[in-house]
């Protein structure tokens, strides 16, 4: 019987997960039991060891298993480049596209009035030090487009002003995007950020 509520408790457990509901999660759970050896011992002991060694990097709010992430102990990235990005999920896609070869700054959040969010509740003030002494040439605002991404984007932009290049991604049409799908704001920003061809 206990045995039982492990495993409910397993699935209760993982349904709690992004993007996994409780059927998702029955499924899963259902899959790594009848995969024990394969899955579900490897996954309980990877999970025990990630837990005892990760930790946030002291440098950028990257997650690793050192005090400093493997991208800020890169001497090849210290290029004066540095891309500021509100979490570290986005930090993960940034490097999925391998792509930007340079440093990273994730902030934790945005700034919002709603939420009683300020600049020192964020790693603001860490960025600000970065830029000073890291010899930091260009900031890159990959903020996202939403009201408190831009609002956190204009107020380091602001912090910023006159000490470094900053640039921001471009925003508009996706690859492969049709115009008929897209929301007002996408195409506006697309038609204001184009182009010649």
């Amino acid at each position: 019987m206990s045995s039982n509520r492990d495993i409910d408790a397993l699935i209760e457990m993982m349904a709690k997960l992004p993007g996994l509901g409780p059927r998702s999660a029955r499924r899963a759970v259902l899959h790594m039991i009848r995969k024990r050896g394969l899955l579900l011992t490897p996954l309980a002991e990877l999970m025990q060891t990630v837990a005892a060694s990760a930790r946030e990097c002291l440098n950028c709010g990257n997650i690793g298993t050192g005090d400093i992430c493997d991208i800020c102990a890169s001497e090849a990235r210290a290029n004066g480049l540095l891309c500021v990005v509100e979490d570290v999920a986005d930090l993960w896609a940034m490097e999925r596209s391998g792509v930007f070869k340079g440093r990273y700054h994730v902030l934790g959040g945005t700034l919002s009035a709603l939420a009683s969010v300020g600049p020192e509740d964020l790693r603001i003030p860490r960025l600000l030090d970065r830029v000073k002494t890291e010899g930091i040439t260009e900031v890159i605002l990959a903020l996202n487009a939403t009201v408190d991404g831009q609002t956190t984007a204009h107020y380091i932009a602001d912090q910023l002003e006159g000490t470094v290049a900053l640039s921001s991604l471009a925003q508009g049409v996706p690859i492969g995007g049709e115009l008929d799908y897209l929301d007002d704001g996408t195409i506006t920003a697309a038609l204001n950020a184009r182009k010649r061809f």
